[in-house]
């Protein structure tokens, strides 16, 4: 057997439309495994799931937010054996701004839609024993930057789940890990207009950017540490937030 050897296994991996998700679906599916990818944006979704190697892939357009498209995603969900929790917003906001609406949405998205997610797919038993769920955390919360009081908060609360489920779930052999990225080159980065005030994005990037001596990621930089948490080799690991990024100042 090669080493990270996926091709008995069956992913979950959301937020596949773009950036790291797109990039772990294809890693996935280069090391043998099944793929069933899901996105909001139905297009690049599309083009994810025909840029996958081999057949017997899956996809289907979902937003997470939306707890009855969560539903009919787990209906037709086969048999996984990992889940890779990749849909995010970052979303930058000076404290002073923050408004209930603000809350809600950057929760919503970045907690919620992952809690709800596994919770379902744990409850319809859609998950095998010696299976791997992977969240998306942050170096934003332990080097914080300004604007990122909202975005830490939600990945810090991301990170005390996986903590609480990998204990829940280890009598039955299923690990729940985090990854906490610094910056890495996706749309969230490059395009990061969308998700505040681009004078404000731009300003706290910038300053951000001076802590990465060994510069930003890709986003193969994070899948293949993924694939390492999908693959049995890591099966005694569990609990753990493991930091990427570097040598961060």
């Amino acid at each position: 057997m090669n080493f990270c050897d996926l091709s008995d296994k069956m992913i979950l991996v959301t937020g596949a439309s773009s950036g790291i998700g797109h990039q772990t679906a294809i890693q996935i599916s280069e090391r043998g495994g099944r793929v069933f990818v899901s996105g909001r944006d139905a297009k690049k979704l599309k083009e994810t799931f025909e840029s996958l190697e081999g057949d017997r892939h899956e996809y289907l357009t979902a937003d997470l937010t939306d707890e009855k498209q969560i539903d009919r995603l787990v209906e037709m969900l086969p048999q996984i054996n990992g889940i890779v929790h990749c849909a995010g917003i970052v979303g930058p906001t000076p404290a002073k701004f923050i408004r209930r609406e603000n809350i809600e949405r950057m929760f919503r998205i970045n907690y919620e839609g992952p809690v709800l997610l596994t919770g379902k797919v744990l409850v319809r038993k859609k998950i095998e024993n010696n299976a791997s769920i992977i969240f998306m955390s942050s170096v934003a919360t332990r080097s914080p930057y300004f604007g990122g009081a909202l975005y830490g908060s939600s990945k810090a609360a991301i990170e005390a789940y996986s903590q609480s489920i990998a204990l829940e779930l280890a009598g039955k052999g299923i690990r729940s890990n985090c990854l906490s990225p610094g910056l890495v080159n996706t749309p969230l980065l490059t395009d990061p207009a969308k998700e505040g005030n681009p004078e404000i994005v731009d300003d706290s990037i910038n300053k951000y950017l001076q802590k990465y001596p060994m510069g930003i990621g890709e986003p193969s930089d994070v899948a293949n540490i993924i694939i390492f948490l999908l693959a049995d080799e890591s099966r005694w690991i569990s609990g753990s937030n493991i930091l990427l990024g570097g040598v961060l100042q």
